[in-house]
């Protein structure tokens, strides 16, 4: 019998419901030391302005360092938890998906991207500007009538500005401006994974042989394009233990194993640890 960890994906309706937002929208103030202990995800997008801080913030499983003048962003379904300082001083919006989508087209780089680096340093003089946009979502929220059409407006600007600070993270990841195949190829990974996953599919797509495809992924990424599928398949995998109590057999059948002896073996042999044991450890 598995000993299941219940980690529930958290509402945006559960935090601070006094505000008047009708759950679209929250703005949030974090002072001093912060932990959670064991991770969970949202349904909704957080961006998180560091005016100063330390520690370490988990996203999907990577630690990153928390430092001042930073932004985190955290979209649904991302796996996250924090160590956080006692001389943290940070700035919370969290968006619903109705309202995140209509600003997304603002983030104008692949929000793949944003995934992948979800921290940005930003500027001093852009620092200023992104939390002074903060402030002032912060006072159209605490008024009696709230005009959302200004609020909005601020949450693009906010987006358009980390976009404008994030070009140079994204530009230095030049394996994606000579090889933009590749990108291409993780981007079909992320929509086709579950069911597709021989490289074959992929380099069909890609109008390249299954070779050529491993060959670039070998040259750039020191690994193979197999690994690659293996490793978004192990992200959903270690997702899906922590914040759901399915069976781990409904959780291989949706992955795309019909045995769940098979995934678990699977399993084993990427994280080296079985799926029920990844599960009781957290």
């Amino acid at each position: 019998m598995d000993v299941i960890a219940n980690f529930p994906t958290l509402d945006i309706s559960e935090f601070w419901p006094e505000q008047n937002s009708g759950n679209n929208l929250l703005y949030h103030e974090i002072i001093g030391k912060r932990h959670i202990e064991k991770p969970h995800k949202h349904d909704f997008f957080l961006f998180m302005l560091f005016e100063q801080g330390s520690g370490i913030h988990t996203i999907d499983f990577l630690d990153h360092q928390v430092t001042g003048g930073q932004l985190h962003l955290l979209f649904p379904e991302q796996i996250h938890k924090w160590e956080l300082g006692e001389e943290t001083h940070a700035h919370q919006l969290m968006i619903s998906r109705s309202i995140f989508e209509t600003l997304a087209n603002s983030l104008r780089f692949s929000l793949i991207l944003y995934q992948n680096y979800p921290v940005i340093n930003l500027s001093t003089e852009a620092y200023g500007k992104i939390r002074y946009e903060f402030q002032r979502i912060r006072s159209e929220l605490a008024k009696p009538a709230i005009i959302w059409e200004i609020i909005n407006a601020r949450i693009r600007l906010i987006a358009l500005m980390v976009s404008e600070e994030a070009e140079t993270l994204f530009n230095n990841q030049t394996v994606y401006q000579t090889k933009p195949v590749l990108f291409k190829y993780r981007s079909l990974i992320d929509m086709h994974y579950k069911k597709e996953k021989l490289v074959g599919f992929y380099a069909d797509q890609l109008s390249i042989s299954a070779n050529y495809l491993n060959m670039l992924c070998k040259k750039h990424f020191h690994v193979s394009a197999t690994a690659l599928i293996h490793e978004r398949l192990i992200l959903e995998a270690k997702r899906i233990l922590l914040t759901t109590e399915r069976p781990i057999k409904a959780i291989a059948f949706d992955l795309g194993f019909y045995d769940v002896a098979y995934f678990s073996k699977f399993f084993k042999n990427q994280t080296r640890i079985t799926p029920r044991a990844f599960r009781e450890q957290l």
